[in-house]
C-alpha cells in the first residue's frame, strides 16, 4: 500500500501545482508500467478522494501541525493518510503503518516517520473534535475555494448548499440507449438479467445503481449504449434535428453529443474541435457506434473563416469552453485548478464563439448554447449580452424535460450534473 500512497500523493501535488488530474494520471500510468489494475484503481480512488475533500483535509492537517511543513511531499502524503483514515475501509493500523513506511522511503531524516505516525494517530484519537473544528470555516466545511462558495451563495441563496454538497458526491454512472439499436425498456431488462440493477430516468437515460466497467455492459461494443450524463443527453433532444438537415456540432470532443445527434436523425453532420488529440476520441466513438460524420474538422470555433466551406447550417450545437462548475463531482480537481479570474477570459471566449458561429446559421435555423457551468455570468448573462447585439436572435422555449430546469439552468442533483441550455432561433 505504501507505494500506492506515494504515487497518489505525488499526483495530488501535481494537480495543486496546476495540472489536470486526467493528464496527471495518464502520465503516471506511463511512468509506472508495472502497476497492477488493482493498484491503478486504488491510486485513482485516493487521488480523486483527496481532491474531493481537499478543503476539509487541509484544514484538519493545519489543526494537527504545530507549524507548517518544510517538505511539500510530506504534506501531501499526510493528506493521503488523512483521507484514507476518514473515508476508506482499510484498517487504521495498516494505513498509518504504510504511511510511515512511505515516509521512510522518501526522507533519510529519522524524525519524519515519527512525525507521520504522531500526526495520523492524533487524528484517530481526536477525529470527532477535528471534524467539528474543520466545519467552523467555509472551506473546511464545504471543501471548495472561498470565492466559489461566496459566488454560489450570492447567485443561489436557496440552493447553494445543495449545489456544493452534490459536487462532493460520487457521480452516477448513466447510460444513453441507442434508440436505433434497441429500446430503453428492452435494454433495462437486459441489465436486470445481467444482475446490473438500474433505474430509468426518462428519454434514453438509464442510471446504474453501481458503476461497472464499460466492457461488461451488454452489447457495448455493438454500439447499443454510450456512457453519458443524463443532463448532457438533453442537448441533442433540444436541438430538434430532422432528417436531411445540415448540422454543426462545435467544440464537439469527445463526441457524446455528436453521436447522439446521429442516432436521432439522418443528418449531414460536421463536427468541430480545436484539439487534434481530442478529435481522435470523436473518431473512436463514431467507430464503436458504427456512425459517421460528413466532416470532422480541427479548427477554432471563433474563427470560422479558417475552416467553413460557406454552406449554412440548419442547426448548430455550441457547447462552449467553460468553468465546468457543474461537473465537479466527476472532476474534483477543477475546484482547485480554477481561479475566479479565469471567468472573464472564459466569458470572452464564449461570446466570441457564439458571435462567430451565428452568421453560419440559416434564416429560421436554431442554435443551442450549452455550458456545463452553474455560474450565471457564463450562462444567462452571456445570452442577455448576445441578444443586445443581435436583433435577429430570439430565445425559444425548451421542450419538456424529465428534470427540473429553470430558465435554462439545470442544477446538479442525484440524477444529473449541472448544465445550462438556451435555444436561439434566427428570425
Amino acid at each position: 500500500m505504501f507505494k500506492t500512497q506515494l504515487i497518489a500523493a505525488a499526483a495530488v501535488a501535481r494537480v495543486i501545482s496546476g495540472s489536470s488530474l486526467t493528464e496527471v494520471l495518464h502520465d503516471t500510468w506511463l511512468q509506472h508500467l508495472t502497476l497492477t489494475k488493482q493498484q491503478k484503481g486504488a491510486i485513482q480512488d485516493i487521488s480523486y478522494g483527496v481532491l474531493r475533500f481537499y478543503g476539509q483535509l487541509e484544514t484538519i492537517l493545519n489543526l494537527l501541525l504545530k507549524k507548517p511543513l518544510s517538505e511539500e511531499k510530506l504534506h501531501y502524503l499526510l493528506l493521503v493518510g488523512l483521507y484514507q483514515l476518514q473515508y476508506s475501509k482499510a484498517s487504521p493500523y495498516t494505513i498509518v503503518d504504510q504511511a510511515v513506511t512511505a515516509s521512510k522511503s522518501m526522507f533519510p531524516n529519522k524524525a519524519i516517520p515519527g512525525l507521520v505516525n504522531a500526526v495520523l494517530r492524533a487524528f484517530i484519537r481526536q477525529r470527532e473534535y477535528l471534524l467539528q473544528q474543520a466545519k467552523q470555516n467555509d472551506v473546511g466545511y464545504y471543501s471548495y475555494p472561498q470565492w466559489w462558495i461566496d459566488k454560489l451563495r450570492n447567485q443561489y441563496p436557496s440552493d447553494y448548499e445543495s449545489i456544493l454538497q452534490q459536487g462532493n458526491q460520487y457521480p452516477p454512472m448513466t447510460l444513453r440507449v441507442n434508440s436505433s439499436k434497441t429500446s430503453v425498456k428492452e435494454y433495462h431488462q437486459l441489465l436486470t438479467e445481467q444482475a446490473m440493477p438500474s433505474e430509468l430516468l426518462g428519454l434514453e437515460a438509464i442510471r446504474l445503481e453501481k458503476p461497472v466497467n464499460v466492457e461488461s455492459l451488454p452489447e457495448f461494443d455493438a454500439g447499443w449504449v454510450t456512457v453519458q450524463d443524463a443532463g448532457a443527453q438533453l442537448a441533442a433532444t433540444y436541438l430538434d434535428v430532422q432528417d436531411g438537415m445540415r448540422v454543426l456540432d462545435a467544440c464537439a470532443a469527445p463526441g457524446g453529443k455528436s453521436t447522439h445527434l446521429l442516432e436521432l436523425a439522418n443528418i449531414s453532420l460536421s463536427t468541430l474541435d480545436n484539439n487534434a488529440s481530442r478529435i481522435k476520441r470523436i473518431q473512436q466513438n463514431m467507430q464503436r457506434l458504427r456512425l459517421s460524420a460528413e466532416k470532422i474538422i480541427c479548427g477554432d470555433a471563433s474563427k470560422p473563416e479558417t475552416w467553413w466551406d460557406g454552406q449554412h447550417f440548419d442547426r448548430i450545437l455550441v457547447d462552449v469552453p467553460c468553468s465546468a462548475s457543474g461537473v465537479v463531482r466527476r472532476h474534483p480537481d477543477i475546484k482547485w485548478l480554477r481561479r475566479e479570474s479565469d471567468l472573464s477570459r472564459l466569458m470572452q471566449t464564449q461570446q466570441s464563439i457564439l458571435t462567430a458561429l451565428w452568421p453560419l446559421l440559416l434564416q429560421g435555423g436554431k442554435l443551442l448554447y450549452v455550458t456545463c457551468s452553474v455560474f450565471i455570468e457564463e450562462n444567462m448573462q452571456q445570452i442577455e449580452t448576445f441578444l443586445q447585439h443581435h436583433e435577429d436572435a430570439m430565445v425559444l422555449s425548451l421542450p419538456a424535460s424529465p428534470f427540473n430546469i429553470r430558465n435554462g439552468q439545470l442544477l446538479p442533483d442525484d440524477d444529473h450534473d449541472g448544465f445550462f441550455y438556451t435555444l436561439l432561433q434566427k428570425n
